[in-house]
């Protein structure tokens, strides 16, 4: 008896599949296991900010008020315009997320290099070329606080450690509300009015929008305005934007006059 051989295309296309179901299978594993990766890494940040709340000996009157629990909103602080001293004063009463701002620029050929978070400069001494790193640091609870930060060192990380201490302490409120004469929800998703910041060249003004509308900015201005808890906007800018520097503090001070109006 002849046995009934499949033919070749066959057994090439179920070769095939086996090949494509091993794949799926272990980027799956793989997708799992970054994600458990992320969720350590998560719960170590938490147990090391816990730490050092636990651990922190407040230097200040208003450092001694929070440690207590006599304040326990960061809203009877800074509509009092008392001044914060101490990060950890902020890291106790919101929970906050962080992000850098690409201020600086790779070495590429033609000038082509990508974005990065370090700003590279040089000083010229006896001795050769001394390197100094600068970042810009944003930070936010996306419900009404913001705050920015720059920092300088001669490595990398501990610019970014400053930045971040610099954002906390200047930590401002920000109003919000629904605004815009084609909307009538009643969530605080924009600003409240037309609203102008300034710094330097750069002229940045903020538009109320209705829902649904999303942030019509730059990328690097979307990222202080997400943390902010402003969902829709529109935006005019002047000058020279293309000096990230200036162009996020003329949005930051646009904020800050949220306050200011009635």
């Amino acid at each position: 008896m002849k046995e009934n051989k499949k033919p070749e295309k066959e057994l090439d296309i179920e070769k095939v599949k086996s090949t494509l179901d091993e794949k799926e299978i272990i980027e799956k594993a793989e997708i799992e296991v970054e994600k458990e990766r992320k969720s350590e890494k998560e719960l170590l940040l938490e147990k090391t900010k816990k730490e050092a709340i636990a651990a922190w000996e407040p230097k200040t009157k208003l450092g001694e008020l929070v440690k207590n629990g006599k304040i326990r909103n960061i809203d009877e602080i800074l509509n009092n315009n008392k001044k914060i001293l101490e990060e950890e004063i902020v890291d106790s009463l919101l929970e906050l997320k962080t992000d850098l701002i690409l201020i600086g620029q790779a070495k590429g050929k033609f000038g082509g290099g990508k974005r990065r978070a370090w700003r590279q400069t040089q000083k010229k001494t006896k001795e050769g070329n001394v390197p100094t790193f600068s970042s810009m640091a944003v930070i936010g609870d996306e419900n009404g606080h913001v705050g920015i930060g720059i920092g300088k060192a001669k490595e990398t990380l501990p610019a970014r450690d400053k930045a971040l201490r610099q954002a906390k302490l200047n930590i401002i409120k920000v109003k919000r509300a629904c605004s815009s004469f084609d909307c009538v929800c009643s969530e605080l998703h924009t600003v409240p009015l037309k609203i102008f910041g300034k710094e330097g060249s750069v002229r940045v003004t903020l538009i109320p929008a209705p829902q649904g509308t999303g942030l019509v900015v730059g990328n690097e201005m979307k990222k202080i305005l997400k943390l902010a808890g402003i969902k829709d906007v529109y935006s005019k800018t002047f000058g020279k934007r293309r000096t990230t520097f200036n162009l996020i503090k003329a949005c930051f001070n646009a904020l800050k006059k949220t306050n200011t109006t009635k």
